[in-house]
Protein backbone atom coordinates (compact mmCIF):
# COMPACT_ATOMS: atom_id res chain seq x y z
CA UNK A 1 0.00 0.00 0.00
CA UNK A 2 1.67 3.23 -0.83
CA UNK A 3 0.82 6.21 1.45
CA UNK A 4 2.46 8.83 -0.14
CA UNK A 5 0.43 11.52 -0.99
CA UNK A 6 -0.66 12.41 -4.49
CA UNK A 7 0.59 16.16 -4.58
CA UNK A 8 -1.18 16.89 -8.12
CA UNK A 9 -3.76 15.56 -7.35
CA UNK A 10 -4.27 17.31 -4.02
CA UNK A 11 -3.18 20.28 -5.64
CA UNK A 12 -5.63 19.90 -8.59
CA UNK A 13 -8.14 19.70 -5.53
CA UNK A 14 -7.05 22.82 -3.88
CA UNK A 15 -7.29 25.16 -7.07
CA UNK A 16 -10.77 23.55 -7.66
CA UNK A 17 -11.67 24.26 -4.18
CA UNK A 18 -10.68 27.68 -4.01
CA UNK A 19 -11.90 29.24 -6.83
CA UNK A 20 -15.75 28.48 -5.53
CA UNK A 21 -17.26 31.49 -3.70
CA UNK A 22 -15.04 34.23 -3.59
CA UNK A 23 -12.31 34.13 -1.45
CA UNK A 24 -11.35 38.09 -1.83
CA UNK A 25 -14.94 38.60 0.37
CA UNK A 26 -13.57 36.49 2.86
CA UNK A 27 -9.56 38.00 2.62
CA UNK A 28 -10.89 41.70 4.15
CA UNK A 29 -11.32 40.05 7.50
CA UNK A 30 -7.79 39.48 7.52
CA UNK A 31 -6.88 42.62 5.68
CA UNK A 32 -4.70 43.67 9.56
CA UNK A 33 -2.62 40.49 9.25
CA UNK A 34 -1.08 41.53 5.92
CA UNK A 35 -0.79 45.25 7.35
CA UNK A 36 0.93 43.55 10.45
CA UNK A 37 3.45 41.32 8.44
CA UNK A 38 4.41 44.04 5.76
CA UNK A 39 5.40 46.43 8.82
CA UNK A 40 7.37 43.76 10.61
CA UNK A 41 9.14 43.29 7.44
CA UNK A 42 10.59 46.70 7.40
CA UNK A 43 10.20 47.57 3.77
CA UNK A 44 12.04 49.82 2.21
CA UNK A 45 11.89 51.76 -1.21
CA UNK A 46 12.62 49.88 -4.18
CA UNK A 47 12.76 46.51 -2.71
CA UNK A 48 10.97 44.12 -5.19
CA UNK A 49 8.02 42.06 -2.52
CA UNK A 50 6.67 38.73 -3.49
CA UNK A 51 3.12 37.61 -1.98
CA UNK A 52 2.72 33.71 -2.27
CA UNK A 53 -0.83 32.83 -2.54
CA UNK A 54 -2.46 36.30 -2.44
CA UNK A 55 -5.60 35.37 -2.91
CA UNK A 56 -7.27 38.64 -4.05
CA UNK A 57 -3.58 40.52 -2.77
CA UNK A 58 -3.89 41.59 0.46
CA UNK A 59 0.08 41.10 1.36
CA UNK A 60 0.87 42.64 -1.81
CA UNK A 61 -0.94 45.52 -1.86
CA UNK A 62 0.24 46.24 1.74
CA UNK A 63 3.72 46.46 0.51
CA UNK A 64 2.62 48.49 -2.38
CA UNK A 65 1.51 50.95 0.28
CA UNK A 66 4.84 51.23 1.85
CA UNK A 67 8.06 53.14 0.16
CA UNK A 68 7.57 52.97 -3.09
CA UNK A 69 8.25 48.94 -3.25
CA UNK A 70 7.73 46.97 -6.29
CA UNK A 71 4.88 44.34 -5.12
CA UNK A 72 4.24 41.13 -7.24
CA UNK A 73 1.06 38.98 -6.05
CA UNK A 74 1.20 35.52 -7.32
CA UNK A 75 -1.63 32.72 -7.16
CA UNK A 76 -3.46 29.76 -8.96
CA UNK A 77 -6.89 31.24 -9.45
CA UNK A 78 -7.54 34.11 -11.77
CA UNK A 79 -10.88 35.03 -10.68
CA UNK A 80 -8.58 35.77 -7.16
CA UNK A 81 -5.49 38.04 -9.42
CA UNK A 82 -8.46 40.03 -11.21
CA UNK A 83 -9.85 41.36 -7.63
CA UNK A 84 -6.36 41.83 -6.96
CA UNK A 85 -5.88 44.05 -10.04
CA UNK A 86 -9.07 46.05 -9.01
CA UNK A 87 -8.09 46.48 -5.87
CA UNK A 88 -4.36 47.76 -6.64
CA UNK A 89 -6.32 49.99 -9.32
CA UNK A 90 -8.81 51.47 -6.90
CA UNK A 91 -5.77 52.77 -4.73
CA UNK A 92 -3.29 53.59 -8.15
CA UNK A 93 -0.68 51.12 -6.88
CA UNK A 94 1.09 49.32 -8.99
CA UNK A 95 1.37 45.84 -8.44
CA UNK A 96 1.37 42.95 -10.75
CA UNK A 97 -0.73 39.67 -10.22
CA UNK A 98 0.74 36.64 -11.85
CA UNK A 99 -1.05 33.13 -12.23
CA UNK A 100 1.41 30.82 -10.22
CA UNK A 101 1.27 27.40 -8.26
CA UNK A 102 2.99 28.23 -4.90
CA UNK A 103 4.97 25.29 -5.09
CA UNK A 104 6.06 26.18 -8.89
CA UNK A 105 6.84 29.44 -8.87
CA UNK A 106 7.55 31.01 -11.67
CA UNK A 107 10.69 33.53 -10.91
CA UNK A 108 14.13 32.80 -11.20
CA UNK A 109 16.31 32.53 -8.09
CA UNK A 110 17.13 35.21 -5.61
CA UNK A 111 14.45 37.53 -7.42
CA UNK A 112 13.02 39.23 -4.08
CA UNK A 113 14.30 40.85 -1.40
CA UNK A 114 11.37 40.42 0.27
CA UNK A 115 9.04 37.34 0.13
CA UNK A 116 5.57 37.12 2.02
CA UNK A 117 2.40 34.77 2.34
CA UNK A 118 -0.53 35.82 4.55
CA UNK A 119 -2.48 32.34 4.79
CA UNK A 120 -1.26 31.16 1.59
CA UNK A 121 1.36 28.96 1.32
CA UNK A 122 0.38 26.63 4.43
CA UNK A 123 -2.31 25.29 2.20
CA UNK A 124 0.19 23.95 -0.32
CA UNK A 125 -0.06 20.40 0.28
CA UNK A 126 3.48 19.67 -0.11
CA UNK A 127 4.88 21.63 2.62
CA UNK A 128 8.49 21.25 1.98
CA UNK A 129 8.24 22.21 -1.93
CA UNK A 130 6.14 25.04 -0.90
CA UNK A 131 8.60 26.08 1.85
CA UNK A 132 11.65 25.37 -1.18
CA UNK A 133 10.17 27.75 -3.31
CA UNK A 134 10.12 30.78 -0.91
CA UNK A 135 13.52 30.03 -0.15
CA UNK A 136 14.58 29.82 -3.76
CA UNK A 137 13.13 32.80 -4.93
CA UNK A 138 14.35 34.89 -2.05
CA UNK A 139 18.22 37.00 -2.45
CA UNK A 140 20.52 36.03 0.10
CA UNK A 141 19.93 38.43 3.31
CA UNK A 142 16.44 39.16 2.00
CA UNK A 143 13.41 38.20 4.56
CA UNK A 144 10.64 36.09 4.57
CA UNK A 145 7.82 36.29 6.92
CA UNK A 146 4.50 33.85 6.82
CA UNK A 147 1.42 34.09 8.53
CA UNK A 148 -0.10 30.71 9.24
CA UNK A 149 -3.13 29.74 11.60
CA UNK A 150 -2.25 27.60 14.53
CA UNK A 151 -3.15 24.32 15.47
CA UNK A 152 -4.10 25.28 18.86
CA UNK A 153 -5.31 28.62 18.12
CA UNK A 154 -8.85 28.53 18.65
CA UNK A 155 -10.44 26.85 14.95
CA UNK A 156 -8.89 23.50 15.37
CA UNK A 157 -12.42 22.69 16.49
CA UNK A 158 -14.10 23.91 13.77
CA UNK A 159 -12.02 22.29 11.36
CA UNK A 160 -12.83 19.13 13.27
CA UNK A 161 -16.38 19.46 12.56
CA UNK A 162 -15.83 19.85 9.02
CA UNK A 163 -13.34 16.48 9.11
CA UNK A 164 -15.90 14.75 11.02
CA UNK A 165 -18.73 14.94 8.44
CA UNK A 166 -16.61 15.19 5.01
CA UNK A 167 -13.66 12.36 6.10
CA UNK A 168 -10.26 13.64 6.79
CA UNK A 169 -7.25 14.67 4.38
CA UNK A 170 -5.40 11.87 2.23
CA UNK A 171 -3.19 9.27 3.77
CA UNK A 172 -0.12 11.26 4.06
CA UNK A 173 -1.02 14.58 3.64
CA UNK A 174 0.01 16.60 6.35
CA UNK A 175 -2.22 19.28 7.94
CA UNK A 176 -1.97 23.23 6.78
CA UNK A 177 -2.26 24.71 10.41
CA UNK A 178 1.52 22.60 11.16
CA UNK A 179 2.88 26.00 9.53
CA UNK A 180 1.61 27.78 12.37
CA UNK A 181 3.77 25.42 14.29
CA UNK A 182 7.51 27.03 14.88
CA UNK A 183 8.98 23.68 14.87
CA UNK A 184 7.49 22.70 11.96
CA UNK A 185 8.46 26.03 9.90
CA UNK A 186 12.02 25.59 11.41
CA UNK A 187 12.50 21.87 10.12
CA UNK A 188 10.89 23.03 6.52
CA UNK A 189 13.56 26.14 5.87
CA UNK A 190 16.16 24.26 8.00
CA UNK A 191 19.83 25.71 7.44
CA UNK A 192 18.68 28.01 4.54
CA UNK A 193 17.59 31.04 6.91
CA UNK A 194 20.22 32.59 9.15
CA UNK A 195 17.36 33.33 11.80
CA UNK A 196 14.09 32.78 12.40
CA UNK A 197 11.60 34.55 15.11
CA UNK A 198 8.21 33.80 15.26
CA UNK A 199 4.87 35.66 17.77
CA UNK A 200 1.33 34.18 17.85
CA UNK A 201 -0.81 37.07 17.26
CA UNK A 202 -5.06 37.27 17.16
CA UNK A 203 -7.55 37.62 14.36
CA UNK A 204 -10.38 39.80 15.28
CA UNK A 205 -13.38 38.82 13.31
CA UNK A 206 -17.20 39.93 14.52
CA UNK A 207 -20.07 38.79 13.28
CA UNK A 208 -23.85 39.00 14.10
CA UNK A 209 -24.10 35.32 15.07
CA UNK A 210 -23.10 31.94 14.51
CA UNK A 211 -25.63 31.69 11.71
CA UNK A 212 -24.34 34.85 10.01
CA UNK A 213 -20.68 33.08 10.29
CA UNK A 214 -22.16 30.17 8.46
CA UNK A 215 -23.98 31.83 6.22
CA UNK A 216 -20.95 34.36 5.41
CA UNK A 217 -18.20 31.20 4.96
CA UNK A 218 -20.76 28.96 2.94
CA UNK A 219 -21.14 31.85 0.66
CA UNK A 220 -17.60 32.89 -0.09
CA UNK A 221 -15.32 30.40 1.08
CA UNK A 222 -13.96 27.71 -0.49
CA UNK A 223 -13.57 24.80 1.74
CA UNK A 224 -17.01 25.66 3.42
CA UNK A 225 -18.42 25.66 0.01
CA UNK A 226 -16.89 22.43 -0.45
CA UNK A 227 -18.24 20.94 3.11
CA UNK A 228 -21.52 21.47 2.52
CA UNK A 229 -21.16 20.29 -0.88
CA UNK A 230 -20.01 16.83 0.01
CA UNK A 231 -22.44 16.40 3.04
CA UNK A 232 -25.47 17.40 0.64
CA UNK A 233 -28.77 18.14 1.70
CA UNK A 234 -29.26 15.65 4.09
CA UNK A 235 -26.24 16.37 5.74
CA UNK A 236 -26.66 20.28 5.77
CA UNK A 237 -28.70 20.45 9.44
CA UNK A 238 -26.06 18.56 11.32
CA UNK A 239 -23.08 20.21 10.13
CA UNK A 240 -24.57 23.80 10.60
CA UNK A 241 -25.76 22.56 14.32
CA UNK A 242 -22.22 21.40 14.55
CA UNK A 243 -20.53 24.47 13.44
CA UNK A 244 -22.93 26.61 15.34
CA UNK A 245 -22.42 24.90 18.95
CA UNK A 246 -18.40 25.34 18.10
CA UNK A 247 -18.56 29.14 17.02
CA UNK A 248 -20.85 29.91 20.10
CA UNK A 249 -18.34 27.89 22.72
CA UNK A 250 -14.97 30.13 20.94
CA UNK A 251 -17.44 33.62 20.82
CA UNK A 252 -16.20 36.10 23.54
CA UNK A 253 -19.02 38.57 22.27
CA UNK A 254 -21.58 37.80 24.64
CA UNK A 255 -25.62 37.71 23.34
CA UNK A 256 -24.19 41.41 21.15
CA UNK A 257 -22.37 39.38 18.89
CA UNK A 258 -20.34 36.03 17.80
CA UNK A 259 -16.76 37.86 17.97
CA UNK A 260 -13.62 34.92 17.54
CA UNK A 261 -9.98 35.74 17.74
CA UNK A 262 -8.27 32.55 16.28
CA UNK A 263 -4.17 32.67 16.92
CA UNK A 264 -1.59 32.89 14.06
CA UNK A 265 1.96 32.32 14.12
CA UNK A 266 3.51 35.44 12.47
CA UNK A 267 7.19 34.27 11.16
CA UNK A 268 10.05 36.27 10.05
CA UNK A 269 13.27 34.86 8.73
CA UNK A 270 16.58 36.19 7.14
CA UNK A 271 17.64 33.91 4.07
CA UNK A 272 20.81 32.42 4.12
Amino acid sequence: MNDQPDFKAATDAQQTMWSKGDFAEVAHLVVPVAETLAAALELIPDERVLDVACGSGNGAIAAARRTWTKATGADFVPALLERGRERAAAERLDVEFVEADAQNLPFDDASFDVTMSIFGVMFAPDHQQGAGELLRVTKPGGRIGVASWCPDGGLQDFFAAIVKHTGGPPPGAVPPVLWGDEAHVRELFGDSVSDLRSERLKSRQAFRSAEHYIDFFRDYFGPIKTAFEAVGPEGEQELTADLERVLDGLSTGGDKALVVEPEYLQVLATRA
